[in-house]
């Protein structure tokens, strides 16, 4: 199913099916950004349209990035990272994605490469309020928004947040659109997305954040809040790796930062009460165990398991006092 529309090209008007299954109307403001000192790209999106995250984002390690929108065309995400690939340039790239589109004037789509150069394209035919700003190493675009405003906030409030992570400018940005009214029908979804800047050997941790928020009545606080958690389960896995090294000061530095941003949470405080045994500090574990059994029981069987696969190492009588 899908909805004709007639896009005038040039002196052509042209009848092109720009609304079906495969091309959502994913009318949004989104970034597409790149840190230059660790080489990270980004996007950042936000929609009242279902789960964006799998239609504007396309990211790839080493290569660049890509937001495509309005009535989003996703195959400009794949294509334009393997022109990418190629050699060509954001600019060729959006060249050609655009060449052969006969609904090129209700697309909008912005490319960014690893080198941080960066091309978009804003239809003659997006809805209004619609535009965008390219900056140096970052381009912000919008359509159907309630003011005209909204790009060029988020183009002041990034350009104005340099020194923070990737991660957190990109979020700013998007609070500042939702500040000038954001989208004209509201807001329903919203993703973040970063990659590294170098493919690695490993692909698997190329891309570093990958967050979603697909219905929600406030996606950006929602995602600010995810955003937040990562922050806090990166001290946890430092956490991790400093016990494999027998850091375990280290280990509990990282530990209670992750607990300080989420003191409620069980499974940081269970794991930091952990490493506490671990290190012998077993009387401060155990109060802790004991707030977090007293919670959910289940912990307590848990910990009667990790001694089996080497995660904890304490005495018999020790134990008993973990498991009061």
């Amino acid at each position: 199913m899908g909805v004709a529309v007639i896009a005038s090209l040039g002196t052509t008007t042209v009848k092109a099916q720009v609304f079906k299954a495969e091309e959502p109307l994913a009318h949004t403001y989104s970034i597409v950004a790149r840190d230059p000192k660790t080489g990270e790209m980004a996007v950042g999106v936000q929609s009242h349209w279902f789960s964006v995250g799998t239609a504007v984002p396309w990211v790839e390690a080493g290569v660049g990035v890509v937001a495509t929108q309005s009535f989003t065309n996703k195959s400009f995400g794949l294509r334009g990272l393997a022109l990418l690939k190629e050699g060509k340039t954001p600019e060729e790239a959006l060249a050609i994605l655009l060449a052969d589109d006969e609904a090129r004037e209700v697309r909008q789509v912005s490319i960014l490469d690893a080198q941080g150069r960066v091309a978009t394209h804003t239809g003659d035919k997006c809805i209004r309020y619609a535009g965008h700003i390219t900056g140096k190493n970052f381009s912000v675009q919008a359509n159907m928004m309630l003011t005209d405003k909204v790009w060029p906030a988020m183009a002041k409030a990034f350009e104005r947040s340099e020194g923070q992570p990737l991660a957190e400018r990109v979020l700013l940005a998007m609070q500042a659109a939702e500040r000038e009214g954001g989208d004209i029908r509201g807001k329903q979804s919203a993703a973040l997305v970063v990659v590294k800047g170098q493919k690695s050997d490993q692909p698997w941790d190329d891309k570093t954040i990958d967050l979603r928020v697909d219905d929600h009545d406030q996606p950006l606080v929602e995602l600010a809040r995810l955003l937040k958690v990562y922050r806090a389960y990166e001290h946890m896995n430092a956490g991790d790796l400093a016990i494999e090294k027998g850091q375990m000061q280290k280990a509990m530095e990282e530990y209670g930062k992750a607990e300080a941003m989420f003191p409620n949470n069980l499974e940081m405080k269970y794991w930091h009460a952990i490493g506490l045994a671990n290190s012998g500090q077993v009387e401060e574990a155990a109060k802790i165990l004991r707030d977090v059994y007293k919670k959910d029981p289940n912990w307590r069987e848990l910990t009667t398991r990790l001694p089996e696969v080497g995660l904890l190492d304490v005495s018999k009588q020790q134990m008993e006092k973990l498991l009061k």
